[in-house]
């Protein structure tokens, strides 16, 4: 079992779900956790067992960040909008930087999550 980080941004929150939807019956047979609004209509959609954590903005980005140091996430997959600003900025790119620093796959997009997840 991997425990994997899962967040999107308001515009990938969409894609999101439906790749979680797709792939339902790998990710329910790992520990998942997700900042709070991804998580929450990724629950609703699949019925999936997500521990939720803070909005990314309040400070659920940090928080998997922080899981990355502690050594508690196997992989994070993260929905990112490259074409909006994002006043959490900061944050996204202190995880990215933890990911790439503890070499935890970090997945940006659909085709990195899809690896990513074929390798568990």
């Amino acid at each position: 079992m991997k425990r994997i980080g899962l967040v999107a941004h308001d515009k990938k929150k969409s894609e999101m779900v439906e790749w979680a939807s797709q792939n339902k019956l790998v990710l329910s047979a790992q520990k998942l956790f997700a900042t709070g609004t991804t998580g929450g209509e990724i629950i609703k959609a699949t019925g999936l067992d997500i521990t939720l954590l803070k909005s990314g903005p309040l400070g659920g980005d940090a928080q998997l960040g922080a899981m990355i140091v502690e050594e508690q996430l196997d992989a994070c997959i993260f929905f990112m909008d490259p074409l909006t600003a994002l006043p959490h900025d900061v944050d996204v790119k202190a995880l990215t930087r933890l990911a790439t620093l503890y070499n935890v796959p970090f997945a940006c997009n659909r085709a990195t999550a899809d690896a990513v997840l074929g390798g568990i």
